[in-house]
């Protein structure tokens, strides 16, 4: 049932959400930016006894995970190894960290328009603070093409046309690409395999390996409605990654096929 609050006060919103919670089993929060999305789930998963849930943060995370587990066993690659490189560190970018650092990532480098975040970068606001700290191990302070530089992975919630060919050619044997910006990604398909790209992913349902959060959202919450859970957390999120990411048979899976369809039942 969508339901729209008209408010942008963090605490009018949570207040309204709590008094009509209980007739609910699960709430999905959709479309609200970063940072007033991390003060509102917390406030919400705080406050109430079901599941709490914001779709653009960790059904992304969730899915982002799936792609990568499937795309470093085509790659030969151990997670824990490799280093990738997340430019956008908003909601989406800030979940994805999260969870890819519970998956015991090796190094992760998170990048603003500006370029590397390091632990003391003056730009980091509280949220990216706080996951920051947990990752640029090299404390690499330039442009995102720098932190590319021999990277494996790159990780896209950001604007279109931010990567070059180039920019890929710099990275790492058989580099991955996740460029999920919509609806022009952070460099397209055709130029990032013109680059080298070993797997490339986009957001579009026009090109191969469509990297959506309709993958893991409604299904987690399926999941958490049947076993009624009072949340969702990061052992069920981890768990969704891994169930997504086995929905490919090994003998299906190849650079163009990393993940499952929406639509597959399976699912």
């Amino acid at each position: 049932i969508p339901i729209c609050i008209r408010s942008k006060d963090p605490e009018e919103f949570v207040h309204a959400v709590e008094l009509i919670s209980y007739s609910f089993g699960g709430i999905n929060l959709e479309d609200i930016a970063a940072p007033l999305c991390f003060e509102i789930e917390r406030k919400l998963k705080e406050r109430l006894d079901i599941p709490v849930f914001h779709d653009d943060q960790h059904g992304t995370a969730i899915v982002v995970g799936a792609a990568l587990t499937n795309a470093l066993k085509l790659a030969g690659k151990r997670i824990d190894n490799i280093t990738a490189v997340i430019n956008g560190p908003g909601a989406a970018g800030l979940a994805i960290a999260r969870l890819l650092l519970q998956m015991g990532i090796g190094n992760l480098i998170l990048c603003d328009r500006d370029g590397a975040l390091y632990e003391g970068c003056p730009r980091n606001d509280a949220e990216q603070k706080a996951v920051v700290g947990m990752t640029n191990k090299l404390g690499i302070r330039g442009t995102l093409a720098e932190a590319m530089k021999g990277a494996d992975v790159f990780i896209g919630v950001s604007r279109p046309n931010m990567v070059t060919a180039e920019m890929v050619r710099s990275m790492s044997e058989k580099p991955i690409v996740f460029a999920m910006a919509n609806p022009t990604p952070e460099i397209m398909p055709e130029e990032a395999l013109a680059g080298g790209a070993f797997i490339v992913g986009t957001g579009r349902s026009d090109f191969p390996n469509q990297i959506n959060n309709l993958l893991a959202f409604p299904g987690i919450f399926k999941g958490a409605l049947a076993v009624r859970a009072a949340a969702i957390n990061d052992e069920m999120k981890l768990a969704a990654a891994s169930g997504i990411a086995g929905l490919v048979d090994d003998n299906a899976l190849c650079p163009e096929y990393i993940l499952p369809d929406p639509f597959d039942r399976r699912v």
